[in-house]
């Protein structure tokens, strides 16, 4: 039996093993990713006007820096919070930041925001009541249950002087409320839910994303919030990722004269706020 000659051929052949093995790892979508001298960015969107902003707005920008975007979408924001989580995502630009403190203190993620960004407004919108005057007693109020925009429905029920609240914060429910002159109703749901029943009640508070993926618009909304700092929008990464190369590229376009252009040209009826003029 010859054995160099068997020898030499069993190390041919782990050669090829080898071979192939790396040439199949590589090809593995999660590592395609990470050898891809970090110039592609991950954005896991959910429904709503904030990834469409990035995309058409900042993406661009981007690209002239030698970036590719690559999209993930996700039928809700809980969903891509998770992918981001998880470290399937890099980025995503749908929540504000009191949604933010909320889900890394339930999830245990380590969520931060690079810049505060364009944001739409939560409006009170007229459901089977068109208007605020002559308001009927125990006139139901469909809100969003989630906390963070539960919080914020009640204060802005309260900057519309229907009803006043015994604390501030980012926690507040409906024990909350210390007056209520019109005896309202409210009625928390889903905020994806609320467009399809806004029929059902008189009023219906929506936040931004929801009144947009619904095609109501802003000028619809009898009142308009007046924006507080922990509701503006955020641009949110892995805390991280925060000082990587990329992460500042996308709070520089932010922030750059040609995306100021953009938006100033696109921001029909004062749709958006600009936290960054």
């Amino acid at each position: 039996m010859n054995w160099k000659k068997i020898t030499k051929t069993v190390a041919v052949a782990l050669g090829i093993t080898t071979l192939v093995t790396s040439s199949l790892g590589a090809l593995q979508p999660g590592k395609v990713k990470a050898a891809d001298n970090n110039k592609t960015i991950r954005l896991a969107t959910s429904p709503g006007p904030y990834s469409d902003l990035f995309e058409k707005g900042v993406a661009p920008i981007l690209k002239k820096e030698g970036y590719t975007v690559k999209t993930q979408s996700f039928s809700d924001l809980n969903h891509a919070d998770q992918a981001l989580s998880e470290g399937s995502a890099d980025l995503n630009v749908e929540q504000h930041t009191a949604w933010l403190n909320n889900f890394n203190k339930q999830r245990h993620a380590n969520f931060v925001g690079l810049t505060a960004i364009p944001t739409v407004p939560m409006g009170i919108y007229p459901g089977s009541s068109s208007s605020l005057k002559n308001i009927k007693r125990g006139a139901k109020v469909a809100i969003p249950n989630d906390p963070s925009n539960r919080s914020r429905a009640y204060q802005l029920l309260q900057q519309a002087g229907l009803i006043k609240l015994s604390s501030e914060g980012a926690t507040i429910t409906q024990k909350d409320v210390s007056q209520n002159k019109h005896h309202l109703q409210f009625v928390e749901m889903n905020s994806s839910q609320i467009p399809r029943s806004i029929k059902d009640v008189n009023y219906a508070v929506l936040p931004g994303s929801i009144s947009y993926g619904a095609k109501i618009p802003l000028t619809k909304a009898l009142v308009k919030e007046k924006l507080q700092k922990q509701y503006l929008l955020q641009a949110t990464v892995n805390k991280k990722d925060a000082n990587k190369p990329w992460a500042k590229a996308v709070k520089k376009a932010y922030q750059s004269q040609e995306f100021r252009q953009y938006l100033q040209k696109h921001n029909h009826d004062g749709y958006w706020y600009d936290p960054n003029k």
